[in-house]
């Protein structure tokens, strides 16, 4: 689950950063709009989480942009104002959810959890693909009822291949998902990271192609 972070509080981004991270999903940090209106004209996120009280231009006002473009991107509204003509306002101008700070920052994990599942038509935290099970709460995958060995990055790249099921990843694609701005890659560390998980994968109904020229391709051998 890539998530982009809009949120002016240096303290509270970082250690909402942290925090996701350690869970192992990628996430990156912008302090203002007009920043992020960059980022998300090129990039593809899973989830937004955006503040209301932003230098320049508000939260409500990329909201309202991003849904009159007809941009869907899930999007949880983190804010210190709990009026409730503020909670009403944020679901008119197209928020999904709401939450108001301070917060825990496991309601904050469920919630975005939550909202990635609606997103993808689910209502429960596991993927089955024939023989493996992936739960996106405990971030762990199952092949056969056996917890599989895998690092972080691994189970990131995995989630990213079932919710592209039947679909070409270019190693772009991939890389885009899976790194952070301050992250550095390369098309090897990429290569490394797959040939890793497909030997953890031996002997699961998820298979992961090679489409020469073009890229990766996951399929569910029935």
């Amino acid at each position: 689950m890539r998530m982009l972070l809009i949120e002016d509080n240096e303290s509270l981004a970082d250690s909402i950063r942290v925090y996701f991270r350690n869970l192992g999903h990628p996430i990156d940090w912008i302090g203002s709009v007009e920043k992020a209106e960059a980022s998300l004209s090129f990039d593809d996120f899973d989830l937004l989480i955006l503040d209301i009280n932003l230098p320049g231009k508000s939260g409500f006002q990329l909201l309202q942009s991003l849904r009159h473009r007809g941009n869907r991107l899930p999007v949880l509204v983190l804010t210190a104002r709990t009026e409730v003509d503020d909670r009403v306002s944020s679901l008119d101008f197209g928020a999904d959810d709401y939450l108001a700070k301070p917060f825990d920052f496991r309601e904050l994990a469920a919630r975005c959890r939550a909202l990635y599942r609606r997103e993808r038509g689910g209502a429960s935290n596991e993927i089955q693909c024939g023989n493996l099970v992936y739960d996106l709460a405990a971030h762990s995958a199952k092949v056969n009822e056996v917890t599989l060995d895998l690092r972080p990055r691994e189970l990131q790249l995995l989630e990213l291949f079932l919710k592209n099921l039947d679909r070409v990843l270019t190693k772009d694609d991939i890389a885009n998902r899976l790194y952070c701005y301050d992250e550095a890659y390369t098309p090897n560390a990429i290569e490394q990271t797959l040939t890793r998980l497909r030997k953890q994968l031996d002997g699961s109904t998820l298979i992961i192609k090679t489409i020469r020229g073009l890229g990766y391709l996951a399929h569910v051998d029935d």
